[in-house]
């Protein structure tokens, strides 16, 4: 299937980053970094109230500030704010002083109106409608296979629970935003973004200009995380803001404050599962009824980035009969956008979390409880793989361990994640100096795409990654679709070998040299006359391909007395299909292990019930795993050529969550149920503090 050399002297090896030195010195320059000559500072002025009915918004104070260069408002005045954060206005000025001035003296007319903000509140009849014509609780999304009821009557055990995650924060190191000059000729914007070409497209429509008129740059990003498709509302802003100003080029990133309001989430969930065996572990029966929210969603209860209860269920394992009934509420929050693999980490909690419930019912080992109902071949394989690596067999203990307050536990969890190819363009320019050019309109989130498109061109032409050129982040550039869902590595890497194929081809053909690879390289460029052997490629079937499992394992330590727990080690297996750079392959590999261990432990939107405002908007109450929270990380790449290029970005975040919450629960013999776990919910469980009851989440404005 794969077409790839059988016998690679660059594939798979470990490279050094392309634009490491560059970003290590500093000198790499993010849309943040974009100074263009007369540039002025765009900010947002953001509503306050988490609902209520905007009458009027004068903009002429903030316009008699002096460095203000231009002011406009987010929408025309009567609307309706739905969140704390929701924008109202933006100005732009000569400094972050003057702008901070001028949307202090921004002057709003609002009629407050009531709110929700929990999603338990929010189902009720009596609750306020976040949008008015419509109940908060969207259509619920309902499936059904075999004769469920029936399938539970001749099951031998049967398990239940409830089980709840948060709203998780993309929180990227850089944040979102763009600077953007429109002027008579067009529109030029720097932006961080994970699409150069949605951004385009959004920009083209909202501010009416062909696309033949827009460029769009994004050389480096500092980190998406599925968040960065498109301008957004602050691109808009700082398009119709530089057009005030007389075609200035304006400079609107959002400050961190922002982030935690107004760019989007994980949505929570919150799962009843039941489900049904027989005694010798075979799943019979699942039934499942959750909902979640995606905040506002912008537009009805049902949208907001696959909303907050659509995530696959039953996951990954093989049951006959099931009845799953999904349902979105929406509440007055910001909404969700995609998040790192989104809907499966919430999908994973769930369902992992009950078949160690099931495992402990039968009496069964959890790995050989997988091993039985999980139809995929290869995740099987995988649990066997970790099992011997992580040494679980002697690890593995049903109840606590020891008289000690500090107690060790294990468990373990699957994953499975869609990924695949889409339509990518390159263009490859050979030199009659030998030197060679590679340009793609791709985008490198800081997964290496500039490394992954050296090593490919390398490969093919008998060079070293280190000589090739590699250009990318520009709209001028051949077309290639957005980075997200996993399909960056097989998009590109298609294209670009389709591209030197083609211009090796040439060469050939040119220099009258019948193989100008490695050592006959120079002596065939040489005889190329003034122009360059120029040719284009595109993503083509074969050279890429789809679907991926992948297997965690995990060992912690509980603190009973404090409830701190702490991760000692993760074994993590994960097929990869063909493994182009084994370095950055690694990579993406630890960072989304260690977002999992957020995910697990730390992170938790809060809202104030009262206020309906974010109560950890910023790095000091919202938590990040540190440094010293990373675990021994034992990577385990299954490799497979034969399958050609598979992206691995977001099936390594999504077990990890599920597999701590297990070796949690393994540990103290109390199950754990809700996310992340923090160690006063680990001495709740313990029964040590009393539990904390949530507020009801209704606010009268």
């Amino acid at each position: 299937m794969s077409g790839w050399p059988t016998n690679p002297k660059q594939l798979g090896k470990e490279h050094p980053r392309y634009d490491g030195p560059i970003k290590v010195t500093g000198s790499a320059k993010y849309a943040s970094d974009m100074e263009p000559a007369g540039w002025l500072y765009g900010m947002i002025l953001r509503s306050p109230w988490p609902a209520a009915r905007i009458r009027a918004i004068d903009l002429r104070p903030a316009l008699g500030v002096q460095g203000i260069r231009a002011a406009v408002t987010a929408n025309e005045p009567p609307f309706t704010v739905r969140y704390c954060g929701d924008e109202l206005a933006a100005v732009a000025g000569v400094s972050r002083q003057a702008c901070l001035d001028a949307l202090r003296a921004i002057k709003v007319e609002a009629d407050l109106l009531p709110f929700v903000v929990k999603e338990e509140a929010a189902l009720r009849d009596t609750s306020p409608r976040v949008f008015e014509n419509q109940p908060n609780a969207g259509e619920p999304r309902q499936i059904q296979t075999g004769e469920v009821d029936a399938a539970f009557q001749t099951a031998d055990r049967t398990v239940e629970g409830f089980f709840q995650t948060p709203v998780q924060l993309h929180h990227c190191f850089e944040t979102h935003g763009n600077t953007v000059q429109f002027t008579q000729d067009g529109i030029t914007c720097w932006a961080s973004t994970q699409g150069i070409f949605s951004v385009r497209d959004s920009l083209a429509d909202n501010a009416g200009v062909p696309l033949d008129r827009i460029r769009v740059v994004s050389e480096f990003m500092g980190g998406g995380f599925g968040s960065k498709f498109g301008a957004g509302v602050e691109g808009g802003l700082a398009t119709l803001l530089s057009k005030q100003a007389g075609g200035l080029p304006v400079r609107l990133m959002l400050t961190r404050f922002d982030e935690a309001l107004a760019v989007g989430n994980r949505p929570s969930s919150f799962q009843k599962v039941r489900m049904g065996a027989k005694k010798d572990g075979t799943l019979v029966a699942y039934e499942l009824e959750a909902f979640g929210t995606a905040g506002y969603a912008s537009g009805g209860a049902t949208a907001g980035g696959g909303g907050g209860a659509g995530f696959p269920a039953p996951y990954i394992y093989q049951i006959p009969s099931t009845r799953v009934r999904q349902t979105t509420v929406a509440i007055n929050a910001g909404s969700a956008r995609a998040m790192r693999a989104p809907g499966h980490p919430q999908a994973s909690f769930g369902m992992e979390s009950i078949m160690d419930e099931m495992a402990l019912a039968l009496g069964m080992d959890p790995v050989d409880l997988r091993i039985k109902n999980d139809p995929s071949e290869i995740r099987r394989q995988q649990y066997r793989i970790a099992a011997q690596r992580f040494g679980w067999s002697a690890k593995y203990r049903s109840l606590p361990s020891s008289d000690s307050p500090v107690k060790t536990g294990i468990g373990c969890a699957g994953a499975t994640w869609g990924g695949g190819g889409h339509g990518s363009e390159a263009e490859v320019r050979i030199n009659r100096d030998g030197t060679v050019e590679v340009l793609c309109g791709t985008q490198d989130l800081g997964t290496g795409t500039k490394t992954l498109i050296a090593v490919v061109a390398a490969e093919i032409f008998g060079l070293e990654p280190a000589g090739i050129s590699v250009k990318i982040g520009d709209t001028t550039f051949p077309p290639s679709g957005g980075s997200g869902g996993s399909t960056t590595a097989a998009s590109v890497s298609p294209a670009v070998f389709d591209a030197c194929q083609n211009a090796l081809a040439d060469l050939a053909s040119i220099s009258g040299v019948p193989d100008p690879t490695g050592a006959n390289w120079r002596s065939a460029t040489a005889r190329l006359q003034i122009n360059p052997v120029v040719a284009r490629g595109r993503w083509r079937e074969g050279l890429s391909s789809h679907g991926v499992g992948g297997v965690q394992m995990a060992e912690v330590e509980v603190d009973t007395e404090t409830g701190f727990v702490r991760v000692k080690r993760i074994v993590c297996v994960q097929d990869c299909g063909l493994v182009v750079n084994r370095l950055c392959s690694i990579s993406p590999v630890n960072g989304g292990i260690i977002m999992g261990i957020g995910y697990a432990l730390f992170e938790e939107r809060i809202l104030d019930s009262q206020t309906g405002v974010v109560l950890n908007p910023n790095f000091e109450t919202y938590k990040l795993p540190g440094a010293a929270d990373v675990p021994e990380l034992d990577v385990i790449l299954q490799d497979m050529p034969e399958r050609g290029v598979i992206g691995i970005g977001e099936p390594v975040t999504i077990p990890t969550a599920a597999a701590i919450a297990n070796a949690v629960s393994n540990a103290i013999g109390k199950r754990v149920t809700r996310l992340p776990i923090t160690p006063a919910r680990v001495l709740e469980l313990l029964g040590k503090i009393p539990e904390v009851r949530p507020q009801n989440g209704i606010g009268t404005g």
